[in-house]
């Protein structure tokens, strides 16, 4: 969704008392063109009206300078640059550059058309400067993204004696702003409180923009109520400091009054309070905006359309954005990003993994009409697109929007490049993601903090560890998110020592305090160790309350370490966080029927009924050449399905004889439904790993992705067919990564833990027993 830029100052620039007034020429009205070409080769298109301005100018000797200031206005209406130049040479012709009014008349003709070295050029042979053509040049380079020389020559200005105006601090304050010089910014505040100008409308506009970037939403809000004269843009300035520091709710209440003190709202207003929408998933208020809007005229402004676009797809309503997108007479870049984005965001947030994978493909299809329309895609695009490809495990699509980027050269954008290392890390390909990592010609705290997860993901500890100290060699400094990947490779590895060691460097050198996730890390590796009692230690530590996460690992490791005592605990703080995750109930669910523990049992399930935990569906998809192909249990539908149904239970036979065997798990249904899998021999991944091995080259790497997590019994099975194809096979699961080469698991074993077979031939007699209980 198009954000709102940051609030700048408009407004007519005010021209020094000793500059006079002048008269003005009318041109006619009739409008030519004609091509001229100078002398030196350049050819320009004119209109005629404008050639026969400047040959009267020539002819008469006593011309004025207002009829420059005509021309050169002429000029600025039509954004031409090369036009201005040839009055500009008629102006040295004439001796009219010494005149102070056409010379600072043309810095700003200059500074309007982006020329901003020949607005230099004029403005350093000026006769004498004032603070309008100070004002000017300052503004030229913050509107043109150059903020940093519009603070060198605010400085040039103060050594020179000039005196700024009101507009000139918020134009330097706009600078500061996009520099984050907020010390700077703080002493201009000190400055204009001195002098009491901080109520001037414009200087308040800017300074809440100022401590809005700076994170200082009470600061922001303070300057606003001084603000004597409130316009739409101090509203707009706050409402979007509220967005911008994560109080949606507060912005929404400032649109509120704003509506209320009869202000009325421009394109940047909506655009922002509909942001806020997303924020809240407020779809009533957003709807009501989007009513606003129409109202106000809005209804055709593409700025406005997209935001609302944007608001259907963060609340669900794809089907309403697609109308609103596809009603569009024109659509630019931002409108096609924000629908693929939106459904890239649908992916997260959907309840279900086939709902996921729907939003997700319909991603990939409206990146292809991109293609088509034949606009281009930009760093943004690519981005979002290589984010669903990672999500969808589709290698082959991901690698061929890499060759796109190439193509089209973003591949050296490192927003892009970074996009890439996560594709590839969750394709489960680490050799491709360490390549488009070291062929990065630029390298942020956000690269290499992506390179370090995904090498502790896939297991590679060691490696993840050696380029953790290499990007401190190379002066970046890490972050809370980094330190979660050094500590995720410590676990993988059981490096109990250098774990220890980079938690306290963490808080001692990087003066980072500890969260949930940087625990979460050590309880992991502890439990897989089978160091339950320093876990449970570490988790009475922790100056806060665990997490689901910490419990249910803690749950996990216990059962399969044989720690009942410790699990039954860990259990019973579980239920009290009343988790709505379906996952974890089936991991409750299998603890106690395995133990017979028919009242907790009966617990369990009357809490799934009240806070609402349905059927956990099994869904599993896998990409071959461009088509990804979804699956559930028993699948039954595909035109295939025979073959790999009979290709699967050979698979299994010949498992067997590698020493795997079946086993048997709780499928977490409605109470009516009850009833325990007579087997797993069918369970989706299992199926998508047959239709994989049938219809990819006998080389090629299998890659599934999983919407819940994978039993244990099929983690079994699938490395002992990575033993018997000779074959790699990854599968991303809700939990991790699993990629398994020669029978080995990236997991370290570990990843399985969280579903545990129950003893066969057990099933159906306890689950019979646990319905009758059910309250």
């Amino acid at each position: 969704m198009a954000s709102l830029p940051s609030v700048a100052v408009h407004g007519t620039l005010k021209l020094d008392s000793d500059l006079r007034k002048q008269p003005t020429l009318s041109l006619p009205n009739q409008k030519k063109s004609r091509t001229v070409t100078h002398l030196d080769g350049i050819s320009e298109s004119m209109s005629t009206d404008f050639r026969e301005a400047l040959s009267a100018i020539k002819e008469d000797a006593s011309t004025e300078s207002s009829y420059y200031v005509d021309l050169l206005r002429d000029c600025i209406d039509k954004n031409s640059a090369s036009e201005a130049e040839v009055v500009h040479a008629q102006i040295i012709k004439t001796g009219f550059h010494e005149d102070l009014f056409v010379s600072t008349f043309l810095v700003n003709v200059y500074v309007k058309c982006g020329t901003m070295e020949s607005a230099r050029k004029v403005f350093d042979n000026l006769p004498r400067r004032n603070v309008v053509a100070w004002t000017t040049l300052m503004t030229g380079y913050v509107h043109g993204f150059q903020p940093e020389l519009a603070i060198l020559v605010f400085r040039e200005m103060l050594e020179a004696g000039a005196y700024p105006t009101n507009y000139t601090l918020g134009i330097v304050l706009n600078a500061c702003s996009s520099l984050q010089l907020i010390h700077m910014g703080e002493q201009l505040h000190g400055y204009m409180i001195k002098y009491h100008i901080d109520f001037d409308t414009s200087i308040g506009n800017s300074l809440c923009s100022l401590y809005s970037k700076s994170g200082q939403l009470g600061s922001a809000v303070k300057v606003f109520d001084k603000i004597r004269e409130k316009n739409v843009i101090s509203w707009t300035a706050v409402i979007s400091a509220c967005g911008e520091n994560g109080d949606a709710a507060r912005g929404l209440e400032f649109f509120i009054e704003m509506l209320s003190e009869d202000i009325e709202p421009n394109q940047f207003t909506l655009t922002s309070v509909l942001s806020l929408c997303c924020v809240m998933l407020s779809f009533g208020i957003g709807s009501q905006v989007h009513s606003l809007s129409i109202k106000l005229g809005f209804e055709l402004n593409l700025r406005v359309k997209n935001s609302i676009m944007y608001l259907y797809l963060k609340t669900g309503r794809i089907e309403e954005a697609k109308r609103l997108f596809g009603g569009m007479k024109v659509n630019s870049l931002v409108t096609w990003n924000a629908m693929i984005s939106g459904h890239a965001q649908m992916m997260e947030l959907e309840g279900d993994g086939l709902s996921a994978y729907q939003s997700g493909n319909e991603a990939l299809n409206i990146f292809s009409k991109l293609n088509r329309s034949g606009m281009k895609p930009d760093m943004f695009t690519f981005s979002s697109v290589l984010t669903v490809c990672g999500s969808l495990v589709a290698l082959e699509q991901g690698e061929q929007i890499h060759a796109q980027t190439i193509k089209s050269g973003f591949l050296s954008d490192v927003v892009v490049g970074t996009a890439l290392i996560n594709m590839y890390n969750k394709c489960g390909s680490i050799e491709k993601a360490s390549k488009a990592f070291v062929e990065m010609s630029t390298r942020t705290l956000i690269s290499w903090t992506s390179m370090i997860t995904s090498l502790a993901q896939h297991g590679i500890s060691q490696q993840a560890l050696h380029l953790f100290e290499d990007m401190r060699l190379a002066g970046v400094r890490p972050n809370q998110i980094t330190f979660v990947g050094v500590l995720s490779a410590c676990s993988h590895a059981g490096m109990v020592e250098e774990a220890l060691i980079y938690f306290e460097m963490m808080q001692k050198e990087y003066r980072i305090k500890p969260v949930m996730d940087h625990y979460g890390c050590l309880i992991d590796m502890f439990v897989r160790l089978g160091r339950l009692d320093e876990a449970f230690d570490l988790i009475k530590k922790m100056d806060f309350e665990p997490s689901e996460f910490i419990w249910s690992n803690l749950v996990a490791g216990c059962r399969s370490h044989g720690n009942l005592e410790l699990g039954f605990y860990a259990a019973e703080q579980l239920l009290n966080l009343k988790p709505k995750d379906a996952e974890t109930y089936v991991l409750l669910l299998n603890m106690y029927l395995s133990e017979r523990r028919w009242k907790d049992v009966s617990r369990v399930r009357k809490m799934m009924k009240e806070e609402k935990i349905g059927k956990l569906k099994d869904w599993s998809w896998i990409s071959i050449k461009d088509k990804v192909y979804s699956f559930k249990p028993d699948d039954k539908s595909h035109l295939q399905s025979a073959d790999f149904h009979k290709f699967l239970e050979n698979l299994i036979e010949q498992a067997k004889s590698l020493g795997y065997e079946t086993g048997e798990d709780l499928e977490v249904i409605d109470e009516d439904e009850a009833k325990a899998s007579s087997s797993t021999s069918y369970h989706s991944e299992k199926l998508a790993i047959a239709f994989g091995l049938l219809n990819t080259p006998s080389s090629a790497p299998i890659r599934v992705n999983k919407n819940f997590i994978m039993c244990r019994d099929c983690h079994s099975f699938v490395k002992s067919i990575s033993l018997l194809t000779a074959r790699e096979i990854t599968i991303r699961d809700s939990k991790r990564l699993h990629k398994i080469v020669n029978g080995k698991c990236s997991c370290g074993d570990f990843g399985s833990l969280l579903w545990y077979p129950l003893p066969r031939g057990n099933q159906h007699k306890i689950l019979r027993v646990s319905n009758s209980l059910v309250v």
